[in-house]
């Protein structure tokens, strides 16, 4: 019997009205938002990059500039000690990580050791240990540890936050985020209309200002012909081509001296200049270098490169100056953002960037939308027209189901992305699974009792271990594609988390209250009648009859699949193979094909491939890894945006270099793995073992053909394909379990039936269930298919095939392992030939 009391019943219906109030905010604009009452507004969904349009850039800490100051700071450390000292050295050079020199005396050998021995120390570098070596003939080592550079990458990165913080802010942008990422890594994320590629010349710049003198002892050439002072260092001029300085390694200005920075246009000659104030210190120091110097060369250095070179007329001592830029407009503005920003301690080099035009993410909005209202029609449609006034109220159960995952998004302040939405989607589909299963036990249970009520009480009781057990598999599936690194991918895990979770909640509470209502005030006799009860409720269906020759074709078609697997092989996307994904939108007509493969191939980026996509106006242009580094990947991005911009507006940019692409291929092989042990370790624990090989060999199946549906078709592998693998893991696995569950309760209620006997009876009394779980499913990824937007078609055409594919398995693999791993011992062929039709009854075992 179904009995809820008044306070439970009070309370199912306060958390339906609460997740009402918490997602209604979600409907209102921002002017309305803000009208409403602090506690109100704030919870509310925050739409994902992909949706709302920005850049998602990663930028890595170079090393190689970590090791360059810390062997310019141990070799001028070394020199100041030994000159201060008076003790003579020669060969005082750095390599690498180690620097090395001469004593030339011998008697002063010792006193040099003595010496450069707090150099060991970390000296305020945490973790900087330095190892001192003595070598014959006084040779001198100072070797920097591999740990000691670790550590100061991730002192340079952790410095950097701010840095990027501050110019970001001061390029205009609001909505953003700054986080770290690992020892070396930033990831930032820019909302709205972002030029990205400026942007990116901002973060890339450690933008390094300083003065010093020129060294003319000799001309830059001439030391580059020769050898020049070892306090002299040669640079070169932003000319071109470029002209070079022999400049004095001591600067007695930096840009942290510098307090106020303005970028300056002359309106008549378009000339360009920053203005600088400087502080006490730098006012000082500046002043005494330029009263010393009168008649001598100032070179202003940016990032080891000579900006400019003034003759020093008089002294300099009001502080304040002008730089001349050779910039334009744009680019002089961004030179005082990074000057009053601060100068990064190492250079940023950008290793990934995902970057949506506004539009483009209106666009995906819109089809997510479309194809979610498709989904949802068509799936009520389906349970009204099947189960009458429960279909209603399974429909009603599905939209305040939809409505608490949007509540519950909202308090945990969730981005929904593109993926989100199809795993909201996707819920649709899968929703219903539990009040199916619940109305079908009923059914069930309705042929033992007489009374309704009572069957109604024993298919809610029944059906919640099958419920709970089938969601998990996808739950654990949701919980490792979480950790999967990318956002996208994040974004549909958490909603596909929550959709699993709120799921069974309504089914045992909310769909369970109004089926005690609707018997409080009905008193309905029986089900409702409908199609269903003819077409599954005499099912008998001899589906172990044929196994070994379906196991046999599923096993040449497994084998086929891994032969292609291993010789012709996946069509990797970018995030696994590094590269760029360029999606353009003509501004006039339509985009030209031959026109831009043309263009492009006249780049010199190696394999470039362009394909229509979306639409006349549109196209795919997809570049090959360049094979030179983080730096190849972004510059080839830079000229194919240079080639184009006039012609073409950018929907959507996607550079992956080979750090992040070898780190994605790594992340999502560890996670198909996890989620396999995961998902089997419960099945484990929950069923006997055989039941656990069944699932192995199930699961190890799917993920076959589904790898041989990719290399067939040439789609596109991609991360969104590994959330396609795992969600059809957890899927198939979720048939599996509720046939297995069926199993169980068989094998304990009939001891001596024959396995193939009781397999049939179990996929018969559940046939119903698994039929409707994978129409409504499917559905649900049909509407998604075709309304959903080119984004998302591979992901979702993958996982129509996956929901057929699990279907079949959790029938056709799953169980007839269970005969061969000898579950029951199977009775002789004849006895079992008796038994089958006296054995199974309409369907029902007796």
């Amino acid at each position: 019997m179904l009995h809820f009391s008044r306070w439970k019943t009070l309370l199912i219906w306060l958390v339906a009205f609460a997740a009402i109030v918490i997602a209604a905010p979600n409907l209102l604009t921002e002017a309305q938002r803000s009208s409403l009452s602090d506690w109100l507004g704030h919870d509310r969904l925050t739409l994902g990059l992909d949706l709302q349009g920005g850049s998602h850039i990663v930028l890595k800490v170079e090393r190689s500039d970590v090791v360059k100051d810390r062997l310019e700071e141990l070799v001028a450390n070394v020199r100041n000690a030994l000159r201060g000292a008076s003790i003579r050295y020669t060969g005082l050079t750095g390599n690498d990580q180690t620097v090395t020199v001469r004593i030339t005396d011998p008697a002063q050998i010792k006193a040099a050791v003595d010496l450069l021995k707090p150099l060991t120390t970390a000296g305020g570098h945490s973790g900087s240990e330095v190892a001192l070596q003595q070598g014959e003939e006084g040779q001198l080592s100072l070797q920097i540890s591999d740990a000691g550079i670790t550590a100061d990458v991730a002192s340079a990165r952790s410095r950097s936050l701010d840095i990027v913080g501050r110019r970001i802010a001061g390029f205009g942008y609001e909505n953003f985020l700054v986080r770290p990422d690992g020892a070396d890594r930033i990831v930032l994320q820019v909302l709205g209309s972002v030029d990205a590629e400026r942007l990116k010349n901002i973060l890339n710049q450690p933008a390094k200002l300083s003065f010093h003198l020129i060294d003319e002892s000799m001309s830059g050439q001439e030391a580059l012909n020769g050898r020049w002072p070892a306090t002299s260092q040669v640079l070169y001029s932003l000319d071109d081509p470029p002209i070079p300085y022999l400049v004095d390694r001591t600067a007695f200005v930096t840009g942290s001296n510098m307090v106020d920075i303005e970028p300056i246009v002359d309106p008549q000659t378009q000339e360009t200049s920053i203005a600088y104030r400087l502080d006490a210190v730098g006012t000082q120091r500046l002043a005494q270098a330029t009263e010393q110097n009168i008649g001598k060369h100032l070179a202003i250095v940016f990032d080891d490169q000579v900006m400019s070179s003034p003759v020093i007329d008089a002294a300099i001592t009001g502080g304040e100056g002008r730089i001349s830029a050779n910039f334009s407009e744009d680019g002089v503005r961004d030179f005082a953002i990074m000057l009053r920003a601060g100068a990064l301690p190492a250079t940023l080099t950008s290793v990934e960037e995902r970057s949506v035009s506004p539009r483009f993410g209106a666009d995906s909005i819109f089809n997510g939308l479309i194809a979610g209202l498709v989904a949802v029609v068509l799936v009520a449609a389906l349970m009204i027209a099947l189960y009458r006034i429960l279909g209603i109220i399974a429909v009603v159960s599905l939209f305040l189901n939809l409505i608490l995952i949007v509540a519950v998004l909202s308090l945990v302040g969730a981005t929904l992305t593109l993926p989100g939405i199809a795993g909201i989607v996707l819920i649709v589909g899968m929703a219903v699974d539990s009040n199916v299963l619940i109305y079908e036990r009923i059914r069930e249970e309705e042929k033992t009792t007489h009374f309704f009520a009572e069957a109604v009480g024993r298919g809610f009781s029944r059906a919640f271990s099958t419920i709970v057990d089938a969601n998990v598999t996808i739950f654990i599936a949701a919980i490792i594609l979480f950790f999967l690194g990318s956002e996208s991918i994040r974004g549909f895990a958490v909603t596909l988390a929550v959709g699993i979770l709120t799921t069974v909640f309504t089914a045992f509470t909310l769909t369970r209250s109004i089926v005690a209502v609707w018997l409080s005030a009905r008193h309905p006799r029986h089900l409702p009648k409908s199609v269903l009860t003819h077409l599954f409720g005499h099912a008998n269906i001899r589906f172990m009859g044929i196994r070994r020759y379906v196991f046999t074709a599923s096993a040449v078609i497994s084998l086929i699949a891994m032969a292609a697997f291993a010789t012709v092989g996946l069509h990797l996307g970018i995030d696994f193979s590094g590269g760029s994904l360029i999606e353009v939108t003509a501004k006039e007509g339509n985009a030209d094909i031959a026109d831009l493969h043309s263009r492009l191939n006249d780049l010199n980026l190696g394999d470039v491939s362009v394909e229509r996509t979306g639409g006349p106006s549109n196209a795919r242009i997809r570049i090959a890894s360049q094979g030179g580094g983080e730096n190849a990947e972004q510059s080839a991005a830079t000229l194919v945006r240079g080639e184009l911009q006039e012609d073409y507006d950018f929907r959507r940019v996607d550079v992956v270099g080979p750090a992040i692409s070898g780190e994605l291929t790594m992340m999502a092989t560890l996670g198909v793995l996890a989620a396999l042990a995961a998902i089997l370790i419960y099945i484990w624990i929950r069923f006997e073992w055989q039941f656990a090989v069944g699932a192995i060999v199930a699961t190890l199946h799917d993920v076959i053909i589904m790898l041989g549906l990719f290399v067939l078709t040439g789609i596109e592998f991609n991360l969104t394909s590994i959330a396609a693998v795992l969600t059809i893991v957890g899927y198939s696995l979720n048939d599996t379990v509720v046939v297995y569950d069926r199993m169980r309760e068989n094998l304990k209620r009939y001891k001596k039936m024959p396995l193939p006997i009781l397999i049939d009876a179990s996929i018969n009394q559940t046939l119903s269930r698994t039929i409707l779980t994978a129409a409504t499913t499917l559905i649900a990824l049909l509407a998604l298919f075709l309304f959903g937007g080119e984004v998302i078609r591979s992901f979702t055409f993958a996982m129509l095939f996956g929901v057929a594919l699990g279907t079949f398995s959790s029938i056709y693999i799953a169980a007839p392992v269970l005969i061969v791993f000898r579950l029951r011992p199977e009775a002789p062929d004849g006895e079992e030939s008796n038994k089958t039709d006296a054995g199974v009854r309409s369907g029902t075992v007796v």
